[in-house]
């Protein structure tokens, strides 16, 4: 089954070493930049395709518009990925393949749904993050959330069982 990582804010901060937030999760679950990179790296080698959400894109740049020191270098680096991103460049997912999530129809469910989301906690970006990661489920593909935010990867759809076949 093919696989694919959807990159939260947390993560991303971490990984382009914006400044003030070089590390991410609980201290039973630390993200440093070592770790995310590796992390990275193995799911590279194996052919799992990055998620670049937009939630991430958004929140990533407004943590690196108030970093105190190297935001010209931080926003190269973030829009590098954004690139890569739109040219579906490998392992990178093409961001347009997001599109049907952002139709008149799905921002309604969304306007929806999040209000009652919002007093359990989850943010705007975390439902959007949330429903990205469900819509590639719903494609086929095993779908893991990398986050240090613990109450988001709760959401990570459940990967279905496989169930192995009788030869006849």
């Amino acid at each position: 089954m093919k696989r694919v990582l959807v990159i939260d804010t947390s993560i991303l901060c971490v990984w382009l070493d914006v400044p003030g937030m070089a590390a991410c999760g609980p201290d039973s679950d630390r993200w440093d930049k070592q770790r995310v990179e590796s992390k990275l790296v193995a799911e590279q080698q194996t052919k799992t395709t990055f998620v670049l959400p937009l939630a991430t894109i958004i929140e990533t740049g407004n943590h690196i518009t108030r970093a105190p020191h190297s935001r010209k270098e931080r926003a190269e680096a973030l829009a590098e990925l954004m690139r890569k991103s739109a040219d579906e460049q490998s392992p990178w997912a093409a961001f347009a393949a997001q599109s049907p999530l952002w139709s008149p129809e799905k921002l309604k469910e969304l306007a929806k749904s999040w209000p009652d989301a919002a007093v359990q906690g989850l943010s705007l970006g975390d439902a959007t993050i949330k429903d990205i990661a469900n819509y590639y489920s719903q494609a086929g593909y095993a779908v893991e959330i990398l986050t240090g935010d613990a109450g988001l990867k709760a959401y990570e759809p459940v990967r279905p069982t496989l169930t192995p076949r009788r030869r006849r």
